[in-house]
């Protein structure tokens, strides 16, 4: 698990390209697990809100993690159904989506990515959801000590409501 030659960061409006890039290949209509597809605009946008944390390899995006407003994602249908279940508190934001490159999984990046997230909102409670069939990422969120809170469906999908805080 060598993570020599890795930069976890805090992204620049420069790493956009490379953020839609890997989340392009990594949406539910390509095989992957990303639910949501987030426009440049949005990504712009968040930016000047909140920390997203990326990975880079030889000047390459290779893997994000999002935190974002509760309102970044106003009228977002799967996120509302995971605030009616699991509204946190006072200050709590969105957790996610967090996406590590195929060719770079197993080496440990997304709880370091967690853990420079973490650092940036200290005291403030992330919330986020896993389709239940997503084993892999439920157990290695589970392993960062994240817990679960709840469950929903959405379109006929399960997902688990998780949290924790800083």
């Amino acid at each position: 698990m060598t993570t020599v030659g890795y930069e976890i960061a805090l992204a620049t409006l420069a790493d956009i390209d490379g953020i839609l890039e890997l989340q392009e290949e990594n949406l539910s209509y390509r095989g992957g697990m990303l639910s949501v597809a987030l426009s440049r605009e949005w990504f712009e946008k968040t930016l000047s809100e909140m920390p997203v944390i990326v990975t880079r390899n030889e000047g390459r995006i290779v893997g994000f993690l999002v935190s974002s407003s509760f309102t970044a994602f106003a009228k977002v249908p799967v996120i509302e159904s995971m605030l009616r279940v699991y509204p946190g508190d006072d200050g709590s934001y969105v957790y996610g989506p967090v996406c590590v490159a195929h060719s770079e999984r197993g080496r440990g990046l997304a709880p370091r990515m967690f853990a420079a997230l973490r650092t940036q909102l200290s005291g403030r409670e992330g919330i986020l959801f896993i389709r239940r069939d997503n084993a892999a990422s439920l157990k290695a969120h589970l392993k960062m000590g994240i817990r679960e809170v709840g469950e929903f469906t959405h379109r006929d999908v399960v997902h688990t409501v998780l949290a924790y805080k800083s």
